[in-house]
């Protein structure tokens, strides 16, 4: 550790310890938040090192195809650009058919995952997530279903009238095989209020996500950063995580999110930017730290930070790039300038250019095919043969303003 013997000793004792393998609590952990200069370089290196030890140097990647549904929302939370209200012309709803022709198409091209998250719009009934899970099943039957966050289940369960467990069950029987842990944001009522005063709750979010663990349905975790939470909160969201899943076991990852903000009423209202990178930096650098042994998979959002950021949050700790997210749109709507889909070529490059072979994996972060550091023989894949992405899978722009797919009450459909 090059760094290390330059940096303080409030600095320096968190990081020995990290090394050493203890348990950093929130107040151990808190001074790196603030690290800078030859503090910054050292963090990072440990993290880096921490990484080596408890996920190896493989860097992974899943091909997968976002499915969101709908856009309209009942919800109105000012970090989120995506949602329509009910009556706005650029609602949009896919049907049955429509969202097994993407899975089929998909599926074709080669992903393993579809992920399926959505805006909870009026008339919705219970059965609709059914209706979705069938759907999928039906266009893509060997595929991973990664569906709905707790905020979703919450509300199937209630529109059914039933416990939430019993919902998750209906859903396993159809297909569904893991959650999103989005809705997450900051795990603290009293920032919630502030950001999505009408999202769930902390409390009921904890318990979609133990309840699902407990059924054998794992999940990922998320932290949202870089709006009005303070960098104890973000580091009590991890260790809030850390203590469910030594519980529960069932968190397959940590996706670190960074607020984007262009276009989000939570900025246009109190001016409010999202992290400098620097902050990313030393979030996915403690988030090594505190969470490794529990939570041992760290990804790197392009969608969010860039392809050239990630290249250094996977040399901060970080060891998963996420997935080709085959139509995106929830951050490009916000004004993340970064695409809606990355092809498998295009993140194996991003990994080499880290220094480190790609691999591609499943959902549960099985290993599916590994590459070479050094590139140059890959066999082609399907998705980086596509010629002409952009009019194959459309964007979030086309889709809002296809009138063949303008949003209707789906219970009168």
């Amino acid at each position: 550790m090059r760094a290390l013997g330059r940096v303080p000793t409030r600095l320096r004792a968190p990081l020995e310890r990290a090394l050493e393998g203890a348990r950093l609590e929130v107040d151990e952990a808190l001074p790196l938040m603030e690290a800078r200069g030859d503090a910054l370089e050292a963090l990072l290196e440990t993290a880096d090192a921490l990484r080596a030890r408890q996920a190896g140097e493989r860097i992974t990647y899943v091909v997968n195809r976002n499915i969101n549904f709908t856009n309209v929302c009942l919800k109105s939370c000012s970090f989120c650009a995506y949602a329509r209200g009910h009556r706005s012309e650029q609602g949009y709803w896919l049907d049955a058919e429509e969202i097994e022709r993407r899975a089929e198409e998909a599926a074709t091209l080669g992903a393993t995952e579809i992920c399926v998250q959505a805006g909870l719009a009026p008339g919705m009934r219970a059965e609709t997530y059914l209706e979705v899970v069938r759907a999928v099943r039906r266009g893509a039957p060997d595929a991973h279903i990664h569906a709905f966050s707790p905020e979703e289940i919450r509300h199937g369960a209630a529109l059914g009238r039933m416990p939430e467990e019993a919902f998750l069950r209906a859903l396993m029987a159809e297909g569904l095989g893991s959650l999103p842990g989005t809705a997450a944001e900051i795990l603290d009522d009293a920032i919630r209020r502030r950001i999505s005063p009408t999202r769930i709750d902390t409390a009921s979010w904890i318990r979609v996500v133990e309840t699902a663990h407990r059924l054998g349905l794992p999940t990922t975790a998320t932290i949202l950063i870089g709006h009005v939470e303070s960098a104890r909160d973000r580091l009590a969201h991890l260790a809030l995580l850390r203590s469910i899943q030594e519980q529960s076991g069932g968190f397959t990852e940590l996706v670190p999110l960074s607020f984007v903000h262009e276009r989000t009423p939570l900025h246009a209202r109190q001016g409010i930017v999202g992290p400098s990178l620097r902050s990313v930096l030393r979030l996915h650098a403690v988030a090594r730290l505190m969470l490794g042994e529990a939570i041992p998979n760290l990804q790197a959002s392009w969608v969010k930070e860039g392809p050239e950021a990630c290249i250094q949050l996977l040399r901060a700790g970080a060891n998963d790039l996420g997935g080709t997210l085959i139509n995106e749109s929830i951050s490009t709507m916000a004004g993340a300038g970064h695409g809606e889909r990355l092809g498998p070529a295009a993140l194996r490059a991003l990994a080499r250019r880290a220094g480190r072979s790609p691999a591609e994996r499943g959902t549960r972060y099985e290993l599916l095919a590994r590459f070479p550091l050094e590139g140059g023989a890959d066999p082609p894949h399907p998705l980086d043969q596509v010629l002409d992405p952009e009019a194959r899978f459309g964007s979030y722009e086309a889709l809002a303003s296809d009138p063949r797919l303008r949003w209707r009450a789906p219970a009168s459909s």
